[in-house]
């Protein structure tokens, strides 16, 4: 972990899985135990699951799309009904 301090010196945003991960890690004996806190503080760290999952729908979309113009509808029709929201996860 770096400092454990956020962008605006308060607490970073992972910090309390951060805790809940060293609370863990000291309280076993064995260190597998805590595999699913240490998962969800590397996810927290680099959102690696959430970027697949939208790497999925984006790829879903655009075959989707593809197909839908080779049964002959226009492109625009297509991505004016179909646009994918983003919601400012990344």
């Amino acid at each position: 972990m770096a400092s454990g301090y956020g962008y605006t010196g308060g607490r970073s945003r992972c910090f309390p899985l951060w805790q809940e991960f060293a609370k863990c890690y000291a309280q076993t004996d064995n260190p597998s135990d805590c595999v699913a806190a240490s998962k969800d503080y590397t996810e927290c760290l680099h959102h690696t699951q959430e970027i697949a999952r939208a790497r999925a729908v984006k790829t879903h979309f655009i075959e989707k799309a593809a197909h839908q113009t080779k049964e002959g509808r226009k492109t625009a029709d297509i991505l004016s009904e179909g646009v994918i929201v983003g919601v400012g996860l990344i």
